[in-house]
């Protein structure tokens, strides 16, 4: 846990708790419907697994985070206090999108922008069945440059190995243009139009693919005709990582 501020101030209490690095982005994970460790993983694939049960641990011990287990089968959810915290959560995201419009080649991370794409897919949208879409990113290292959703009626799955079954669709774009789109920086009309964004695939499939998309929860915030300078989003992303942030492997599948 944090150090104490020494102040009765009621913001100054709740960041001791939560102004620990990465301790947010655990609670932004388990609002958007992160239950097991390894969910938690994949919306946090910069966190090493010990520091991720660091502050599981901590966030338990402050009762906002319950833990479950039913034999091998471990679950974490966010107590009554845990929840009020989900408006803090969607409106710092609100006030990000708003006001820091620039992100730097190192926040573009093709893993976080599948996991959190397939928590949006509308599966009643999507044919019945089995359908697998594939995304490429030319621009993004080779060992990232491919991923497939899988969507079935029960769930779906990311990959970034070819699964082995047909693909629907293909989705190609840069990585950037692709969070673009994601964000509501841009619509999918404006990215196909433009060309930034490419689909490949049979007619019926390729035409509806963005309406198999629920928009990203921060898509509809309106952006600031003056958002705060590039040099914000260089001091906040080269602020110094001690040792707690630590890059983790590649990981597929849950």
């Amino acid at each position: 846990m944090g150090s104490s501020y020494h102040q009765f101030c009621p913001v100054s209490k709740a960041m001791e708790l939560l102004d620990e690095r990465w301790t947010i982005l655990v609670i932004r994970e388990l609002v958007t419907g992160s239950r097991r460790f390894n969910e938690l993983r994949r919306g946090l694939p910069r966190m090493s697994p010990s520091l991720l049960s660091k502050r599981l641990n901590e966030l338990a011990r402050a009762g906002v985070v319950e833990r479950h287990a039913d034999g091998n089968d471990v679950e974490y959810r966010l107590t009554p206090a845990g929840e009020e915290l989900r408006p803090v959560v969607e409106a710092l995201g609100a006030w990000g999108v708003r006001w820091i419009g620039h992100l730097g080649d190192q926040d573009l991370d093709p893993k976080l922008l599948l996991w959190d794409m397939h928590r949006n897919v509308d599966r009643s949208a999507v044919p019945h069945g089995r359908t697998v879409v594939h995304f490429a990113f030319p621009d993004a290292p080779p060992k990232v440059r491919h991923w497939w959703l899988v969507i079935t009626p029960e769930e779906v799955d990311v990959c970034d190995a070819d699964p082995g079954h047909d693909t629907a669709v293909t989705v190609t774009a840069t990585l950037r243009d692709m969070v673009g789109v994601w964000r509501g920086d841009v619509s999918w009309g404006e990215a196909l139009r433009s060309g930034t964004v490419a689909l490949e695939g049979a007619g019926g499939p390729r035409r509806e693919l963005p309406g198999w998309f629920l928009p990203s929860r921060f898509a509809a915030v309106a952006r600031s005709p003056e958002p705060l300078p590039e040099r914000t989003a260089a001091l906040i992303g080269g602020r110094g990582e001690g040792g707690d942030r630590a890059a983790s492997g590649r990981r597929a599948g849950p």
